[in-house]
């Protein structure tokens, strides 16, 4: 699989906590089930391109 998200950004995001190492790959599951979501519906749309509403 790979990365979806930068760890050091979301480090920064959440700076002011510490971060458990597990969390990234949790992480970077929900960001997959997302845009697998996204290009779903829009496919249901007949498109190709991907937009905000998809989310």
């Amino acid at each position: 699989m790979t990365d979806l998200i930068v760890k050091s950004a979301v480090k920064d995001q959440l700076d002011d906590y510490n971060v458990a190492a597990d969390f990234y790959d949790a992480l970077d599951e929900e960001v997959a089930e997302l845009l697998e979501d996204a290009t779903q519906r829009a496919e249901d749309n007949d498109r190709r391109t991907v937009q905000p509403r998809d989310l």
